[in-house]
């Protein structure tokens, strides 16, 4: 089956240029295919949503954190003031650190239910150099 819009004629210079439109589509051709190694539909759709969540209540986590040890700071000093805010403080930046590695760990864990291996073993070794690098830093 064959589609031909009216040729267009256009005059650049001196010498006339004929244009024309035609699709060509044939009756039994297959659908296209997907690119390898990559998914369609809701499974691809449910990572990036498990990620950004995980993102956002880390974010919020931490955020809500260190407002606490703010607003702790308005109460009269004492040790236990003192210690509340130091937890608090320290809660917030540990969440603040967790939340990236723990995006990781899903990252890789959904490339890795999509068939995506490669990506998984590139999240699984960025974790090995975190765990490697935080054994080291504890140990010095």
């Amino acid at each position: 089956m064959t589609s031909a819009a009216t040729p267009v004629v256009v005059t650049t210079g001196a010498a006339p240029v004929v244009l024309r439109n035609t699709v060509q589509v044939e009756a039994n051709a297959p659908p296209p295919q997907a690119l390898p190694g990559v998914s369609q539909g809701r499974h691809a759709e449910a990572g990036e949503q498990w990620i950004s969540r995980l993102l956002r209540v880390g974010s919020l986590c931490s955020g809500g954190l260190f407002l606490a040890s703010v607003a702790l700071e308005a109460l009269p000093d004492s040790e236990r003031v003192h210690v509340a805010i130091d937890v608090l403080r320290k809660g917030a930046a540990s969440a603040l650190l967790v939340t990236p590695v723990a995006r990781l760990v899903v990252a890789g864990t959904t490339l890795g239910l999509r068939g995506e291996w490669r990506y998984a073993l590139y999240a699984a070794g960025v974790l090995g150099l975190l765990a490697v690098a935080v054994g080291a830093g504890l140990h010095a």
